[in-house]
């Protein structure tokens, strides 16, 4: 019976797991995608090393591991900082996110087995419950949801045979959160995802391969016409 994972899973919950390298990344991202390092930030090393506690070589590595990742920007001559926001960026994610996880997605739901369905729906449950206990609430600036949603979403895809195409679907989920994150917070009025996830894993657990494709890809462009309105409204405010 295959085991189905997580993209980066030892990275989202590393704290006091992994090597100190792998811990440092899961506080940079975490500080990058909460919007606490702001986007055009410079990040400097030596300021870093007293914040987190660690040398110069694990940041450094840690660093250069979310560049690769798109969530810093790597400079030779200037360092890292962390990337701007724009729409441009962001619709360039979305149309990537629209041919790898849809793709993904309908191969998982091809190849899924009972193992692979059980996680979807634990993954749902925990989802859900966490929902459940915010109310109208701002759950999705909650780093606990953050992790909930994104398993959510691989358990979704988790049984598509390309590793290599999970790695860069998680990649450009990271990338995404980040755009989610900085709507949340200039959002005027509460928005829960719960119905969009509820049906879309209504219609992955029942094989409607066709449905199931069109939903994740209506879910992957609410979430852009939500951060484009934030980033039109900051940009005219």
């Amino acid at each position: 019976m295959r085991k189905y994972t997580t993209p980066y899973g030892s990275d989202v919950h590393a704290e006091g797991v992994g090597t100190l390298v792998e811990q440092v990344a899961a506080r940079l991202r975490s500080d990058v995608l909460s919007g606490h390092l702001a986007p055009m930030v410079k990040l400097k090393v030596d300021e870093l090393q007293q914040n987190y506690g660690v040398s110069s070589s694990p940041l450094r590595e840690a660093l250069s591991r979310l560049a690769q990742e798109g969530l810093v920007k790597a400079d030779e001559r200037r360092g890292f900082r962390v990337p701007a926001l724009s729409v441009v960026d962001l619709n360039d994610i979305v149309r990537m996110r629209l041919m790898l996880d849809v793709q993904a997605l309908r191969e998982s739901i091809s190849l899924g087995d009972d193992a692979w369905e059980a996680n979807i729906v634990a993954s749902y449950h925990r989802l859900e419950k966490m929902e459940q206990r915010y109310g109208d609430g701002p759950a999705v600036l909650d780093d606990d949801w953050m992790v909930l949603h994104r398993d959510f979403h691989f358990s979704l895809m988790a049984a598509c045979p390309s590793l290599r195409q999970l790695a860069w679907s998680a990649s450009l989920f990271d990338q995404a959160e980040r755009y989610r994150r900085f709507s949340a917070r200039h959002r005027q009025a509460s928005h829960s995802k719960v119905r969009e996830h509820h049906r879309l894993m209504t219609a992955v657990l029942a094989r409607e391969t066709d449905t199931a494709c069109v939903l994740l890809a209506e879910h992957i462009r609410n979430t852009q016409r939500n951060v484009e309105e934030a980033l039109n409204q900051l940009v005219n405010s």
